[in-house]
């Protein structure tokens, strides 16, 4: 029989739901690719390349035949840190341009729906490589996803403005930026304060009838070794180890609680209203 083959990102939010394959106890079981761009997993699963991949939700709505495996997810209930707009210093209210990361379909099309839907007008978007000097240099504000935006983010206190817009997080500004800071906007909380919801950025899916991986479990024994998962990242990261101990275990939530899939069927809802998705497709998921 041969050994199932998965696919996820290797940033370092996915590393509790791999953790197992390379080097727990389904170590050896499956065949595991790991690529910087969430978009290169979803690919992997139209093609039939793998039995099942950790996507972007929004992969969802676009491979045909596809189930979500249930309740494990890349979410977040609260903050995420790792899926942010920044600016050069300035509000998201003054962005005519944003430089999109394309690497995440799930968090541009997000982004496009917190402009169209919450703050009332569309800025010209840009396609971009994820470089942040690069990005701000062609855009008022740059969408920046994965372990580049999570080296930027920094502790902050969600507050808005008196015209109801988010105040955000200031951080150093990279190199050849004009202004003296940039500012660091949260996606997740920002999805939150405008609908009160979760949110879901990406779910184990699969096109078979059944897995014979059990990914919940998986996801356990990664969750029970969180400080070895630290110890591998610490170095690259160059985060403070309690900062990212926290960032893994408080800013994202690897388990999908009511909240969070109620954000990700109005999430679908509002793609489709903004003629982002051809449909709504409803959700399945794959039989125990």
């Amino acid at each position: 029989m041969p050994v199932p083959r998965i696919s996820a990102s290797s940033y370092s939010n996915t590393a509790p739901l791999v953790w197992s394959f390379l080097y727990g106890q389904n170590h050896g079981k499956v065949e595991i690719i790991l690529d910087t761009a969430p978009a290169r997993s979803a690919e992997l699963l139209a093609q039939n390349r793998v039995d099942a991949a950790l996507v972007p939700v929004i992969a969802y709505q676009t491979i045909e035949d596809v189930r979500l495996v249930p309740d494990v997810c890349v979410g977040a209930r609260e903050r995420v840190r790792s899926v942010a707009l920044i600016t050069k210093g300035g509000d998201l209210s003054a962005a005519r341009s944003v430089a999109l990361d394309v690497s995440s379909k799930t968090s541009v099309t997000l982004t496009k729906i917190i402009f169209r839907e919450f703050f009332g007008f569309e800025p010209q978007w840009i396609e971009s490589a994820p470089d942040l000097d690069q990005m701000l240099g062609e855009a008022d504000c740059a969408l920046l996803i994965g372990d580049p935006a999570l080296k930027l983010s920094v502790p902050y206190a969600p507050l808005l403005s008196e015209e109801g817009w988010p105040k955000a997080g200031v951080v150093e500004a990279a190199e050849g930026t004009d202004d003296g800071e940039l500012r660091f906007f949260d996606l997740a909380e920002l999805w939150k304060q405008h609908t009160g919801l979760g949110f879901v950025f990406a779910m184990w899916m699969t096109r078979k009838e059944s897995l014979e991986i059990d990914l919940a479990a998986a996801r356990d024994e990664g969750l029970a070794n969180i400080d070895e998962i630290v110890s591998n990242y610490e170095k690259e990261l160059k985060l403070p180890r309690a900062e990212f101990k926290t960032y893994l275990t408080e800013n994202i939530s690897y388990s999908v609680d009511d909240s969070m899939q109620k954000g990700m069927e109005l999430y679908f809802q509002l793609a489709a209203k903004n003629g982002l998705i051809a449909e709504n497709k409803p959700l399945r998921f794959l039989s125990a």
